[in-house]
């Protein structure tokens, strides 16, 4: 008899084998499990705040929503020794849990979705959030939106790879997990919509819209089961005083975009002399949570997520100084924290700084202006929203964010101008987000638009011909002859010891001795070739061919296993990439339109 273990195993199966025969009616299905991703993703972020609350209990003991105020009262032992602990604990596990022994978060979703369809490990995303959670319990100055949202993709893509989706469906259903992800952690499900569509998916076809606007509907609902229907933060009512404040608007998202550029450079700079020390990878987070420690001595504001500050800078509780201070305090905090190996986010981060920012700018102008200011409260939220723009790249959900937070039309106005205006001059002075600046350090560029992802998504060896024409390199002048009539691609490559690439001869190359067999005997293969073509690597991708067509000017290019031993393994024509490239433009297209 079956054992009772396997009979869960086994309902799970036929469920599995049903929703395949369902995917005929593609949309039908991704609904539904747009819907599934949405409540699983909820119960995710919820699991995960709860896991951090555990675990900051036994390290500060104290809850995750009141570090700062009951950090006050910790012995400065305490204080330093949670997060030093929790880094060397932390830095032990992703040295040996994580792939590349690093952190993952919102990079690598952004990543999986522009270059391997959206396929990412569950395996990887549990043990990121687990990372993350250890993170944000000692208290490193990390967020946990961008783990809740690693997590939340990493569900998706485990369902859809095991309902076997196609490529469209796949990057789909990761926006699913990513905007109820967003819609749970912020009880904003319009912020979580728009959020995935325009960090990852790309695009705003209805055949991705729907689903993920199922998904985000899920997980909030989800979410305030649990929680309540309750904002984020506590914002009071604010009212703009005077259209006359439109300037300082402006003006707050010009600081807010330096500030933006200011945490992201300063990550850039711990993250590059971590990796110059002399330190072990797995070590450095226990020295970034020393020196988080130290720094929380005199400014324990900076532990943790950093939301009890945010609502104390909303609420305009913290004098001029103290707020110029903890700018200051924050960033270097979470540069160091981020830049040492730390787990977690910057979700959380810039928009502490960026409320911290706002409300010292607020209680400047209301002194200087105090009949024309809307209060420090109001320049809290619009500062809030100027740097994250910039910090995430996602002006579009950062504005949605702060109006479903506010409920106040007239308010978002001035949010509005703030985060165009910083994101303009980010955009112009620092040219990535943060996100696509770690992507950059790992010498992946998905900024390229959606048909250049596309064919960064097909590895050369997909399309290239196998079935190559080689001669050794002593062969004789009508060897070659003969090889090249022969040869449907018009080329010979010539091949030494060990299958190395040692060169190639088209008829340009023959175009002398094509007639004159006078040489016949004489001259070598070698002697007529082009020494050492430029070659691919077979894991290259298109839009790498595409780029050495270009600029070598040959119909073929030889590709070998890898440019240390040139061992030649096919060949790629002209005509075949150019092909893809089209297949990949009508691919782009149909998805954009929701034909797919």
């Amino acid at each position: 008899m079956p054992s009772q273990a396997s009979k869960p195993r086994r309902r799970f199966h036929r469920l599995l084998v049903r929703a395949r025969r369902l995917r005929r009616n593609n949309q039908l299905v991704l609904s539904v499990v747009a819907a599934v991703i949405g409540a699983a993703a909820g119960g995710g972020a919820i699991l995960f705040r709860e896991a951090i609350d555990l675990i900051q209990l036994g390290a500060l003991g104290v809850g995750a929503e009141a570090v700062y105020s009951l950090a006050l009262g910790l012995p400065w032992w305490h204080i330093l020794l949670a997060p030093t602990v929790g880094g060397l604990v932390v830095g032990l596990f992703i040295h040996y849990a994580l792939p590349g022994r690093r952190p993952h978060a919102v990079a690598d979703v952004i990543e999986a979705s522009a270059l391997r369809s959206g396929h990412m490990s569950l395996r990887t995303g549990l043990a990121a959030a687990v990372a993350s959670i250890a993170s944000i319990g000692a208290g490193a100055s990390v967020g946990r939106e961008g783990p809740v949202v690693h997590l939340g993709a990493t569900m998706a893509s485990w369902l859809g790879q095991r309902l076997h989706l196609g490529r469209s469906s796949m990057r789909t259903v990761l926006g699913c997990g990513i905007a109820a992800a967003i819609a749970a952690s912020f009880n904003a499900p319009i912020a979580g919509v728009f959020f995935a569509l325009e960090v990852v998916v790309g695009h705003y076809a209805l055949t991705a819209f729907a689903p993920i606007v199922i998904a985000a509907v899920a997980g909030t609902i989800v979410s305030r089961i649990h929680f309540g229907d309750f904002p984020a933060f506590i914002i009071p009512s604010h009212e703009i005083a005077s259209f006359w404040e439109f300037p300082a608007f402006a003006l707050l998202g010009v600081l807010g975009a330096g500030i933006a550029i200011a945490l992201m450079r300063s990550i850039d700079f711990v993250q590059t002399i971590g990796a110059r020390a002399p330190v072990p990878a797995w070590l450095r987070p226990a020295g970034a949570g020393l020196l988080t420690g130290i720094i929380a001595l005199g400014f324990p504001q900076v532990l943790g997520v950093g939301y009890e500050a945010t609502d104390f800078a909303l609420r305009g509780e913290f004098e001029l100084w103290l707020l110029i201070a903890l700018i200051a305090a924050k960033i270097a905090a979470t540069a160091i924290c981020i830049g040492g190996g730390f787990g977690g986010g910057v979700f959380s981060p810039s928009l502490v700084i960026g409320a911290l920012l706002g409300a010292a700018y607020g209680v400047i102008a209301t002194s200087a202006f105090p009949e024309l200011s809307s209060g420090t409260g109001a320049y809290a939220l619009i500062g809030m929203g100027a740097v994250a723009a910039c910090v995430l790249g996602a002006p579009i959900s950062t504005i949605f964010i702060l109006f479903e937070l506010t409920g106040d039309f007239e308010l978002t106005i001035a949010v509005m101008i703030a985060v165009v205006i910083a994101s303009l001059i980010v955009q112009q002075g620092h040219g990535h987000s943060f996100f696509t600046g770690q992507l950059a350090r790992r010498g992946i560029n998905v900024r390229g638009g959606r048909e250049i992802n596309i064919l960064r998504a097909m590895p050369v060896s997909r399309i290239m011909d196998r079935a190559v024409e080689t001669l050794a390199p002593d062969a004789s002048l009508a060897d070659v002859r003969h090889r090249l009539a022969e040869s449907p691609g018009g080329a010979v490559f010539l091949v030494g010891e060990g299958g190395r690439l040692e060169g190639m001869i088209t008829f340009a190359e023959l175009s002398e001795h094509a007639l004159d067999t006078s040489h016949d005997h004489e001259l070598k293969a070698l002697d007529l070739s082009r020494r050492h073509p430029p070659a691919l690597d077979a894991a290259d991708d298109l839009e790498q061919a595409v780029r050495l067509f270009a600029s070598a000017g040959d119909p073929h290019i030889p590709v070998v296993e890898n440019h240390d031993d040139m061992r030649l393994v096919g060949v790629l024509h002209e005509h075949e990439t150019m092909l893809a490239y089209h297949r990949a433009m009508l691919e782009a297209r149909r998805e954009e339109l929701g034909e797919v």
